[in-house]
């Protein structure tokens, strides 16, 4: 089965769209891995995350901003001969992304992205309230490197 890795920013933005859920790769203090799920946002190339201001994550993001995120969509098993176990893999589609993540801090740019988040999840823009913007953290991707690869298709 054909593989293809493309660096096509429209080609990225169809893989991304797809998903409801990305996973960040960290390293902790003791240099070892620590990978979470999240939501997230994207627009014109950038990934935004949120999170509870506290907890192991932040404490690692903010000890050590370098993450590897990656995306998977389009999962579909398929075989060349049923009888035979190694014949089957997995088709799918991905992305990788790596960089420093980047704190926002200023209210009016965290409302903003804020609603990126709810018009990918809920399909529309919300207000919210003083307390729910300040309480949260906000950051973002801007990719050092990023790649799709599409495997099977």
């Amino acid at each position: 089965m054909a593989n293809r890795m493309t660096t096509d920013p429209n080609d990225i933005r169809k893989i991304i769209d797809k998903c409801d859920a990305c996973f960040i790769g960290m390293i902790d203090k003791e240099g070892k891995p620590y990978v979470l799920p999240f939501n997230f946002g994207y627009e014109a190339g950038i990934i935004y995350f949120h999170s509870d201001k506290s907890g192991q994550k932040m404490e690692v993001l903010e000890n050590n901003p370098n993450v590897c995120v990656a995306f998977s969509t389009d999962h579909k098993l398929f075989h060349r001969h049923e009888p035979v176990a190694c014949s089957y893999g997995m088709r799918y589609r991905s992305v990788l992304a790596y960089g420093k993540v980047e704190f926002i801090e200023e209210y009016g740019e965290k409302e903003r992205i804020l609603n990126i988040f709810m018009k990918k999840y809920a399909g529309r823009e919300f207000s919210f309230n003083e307390p729910a913007v300040k309480n949260v953290a906000i950051f973002r991707l801007v990719p050092d490197k990023i790649h799709a690869r599409e495997s099977g298709y």
